[in-house]
């Protein structure tokens, strides 16, 4: 993990994420690179400068960089090496395209819940962003002074095709020195018995050589409440998950439910593309 991505709209959800991005990039020796996007499209405008919006875009170019030059002159900045860019794509094409480019390790994105997603990452973007990324994407819900993950939650079907996910997920727990607690959730629709559970979860684990981990199963109405619910009853510091592409997420996460936690859970939430 030596790059890290940190969209921002300079609002105080987003310096939330810078703060917490600053912290793991001091303590992992990684860079971090800043992204601003201006929706304005520059095929939009006019070549013959009629209907220009061309001197728009420069204004707002140059009050960003302004704005990039008050942030890296943060204290909590001090010392790292910090990269600017401002771009004309869509928000999520434009945050694909850069970590293809720079080889992303992490989007590290700030969330107030539902309003202050959506202000970042206007209508859509946040499901194209959380749910499709190939690199994980880490949501921050608010300001932490120190970012210290000793319970990290991974909920999962436990289906073969989580493997690949839950491989990153446990090295990522492993560089933050975190406890995972793997969670599968029962729901009234999709019920199976707790020793069939168990049986699945430990018959997932044969492929790896996870130490630092506690096997929980939980029944709830829905898998987003079983989540939320489980998490606060054992003081968890951050929730993961495995999505599914366009598909949405596996066969265990139907629907939304990354964005649903994303929006709805109190704690911050990591995803990992399948």
């Amino acid at each position: 993990m030596k790059k890290l991505l940190v969209p921002t709209d300079f609002s105080d959800q987003a310096e939330n994420a810078l703060k917490v991005a600053a912290q793991i990039a001091k303590k992992h020796d990684c860079e971090i690179y800043l992204l601003h996007i201006l929706e304005m499209p520059l095929q939009e405008v006019d070549p013959m400068g009629t209907h220009s919006s061309l001197p728009e875009a420069v204004f707002f170019m140059k009050l960003a960089h302004k704005k990039f030059e008050e942030l890296k002159n943060k204290d909590y900045l001090e010392g790292l090496k910090v990269h600017e860019s401002v771009d004309f794509h869509e928000i999520f094409k434009g945050i694909f395209q850069l970590c293809r480019k720079q080889d992303i390790d992490l989007i590290i994105m700030g969330s107030n819940g539902a309003s202050g997603l959506r202000e970042m990452l206007i209508g859509s973007n946040t499901e194209k962003v959380v749910r499709t990324s190939a690199t994980p994407v880490l949501v921050v819900k608010k300001e932490h002074k120190i970012f210290n993950i000793a319970n990290f939650v991974f909920a999962s079907d436990f289906k073969d095709e989580s493997k690949a996910t839950f491989k990153k997920a446990m090295e990522f727990a492993n560089k933050l020195g975190a406890k995972m607690h793997l969670l599968m959730v029962n729901t009234p629709n999709k019920f199976i018995t707790s020793a069939e559970a168990n049986q699945r979860m430990q018959n997932f684990l044969e492929s790896f050589k996870a130490s630092n981990h506690t096997l929980n199963i939980y029944n709830d109405m829905s898998i987003e409440k079983g989540i939320m619910h489980f998490s606060e009853s054992i003081g968890a510091d951050l929730i993961g998950m495995s999505t599914h592409g366009r598909q949405g997420i596996s066969h265990f996460f139907n629907g939304s439910i990354s964005e649903d936690l994303v929006n709805h859970a109190k704690r911050p939430v990591i995803t990992f593309k399948i």
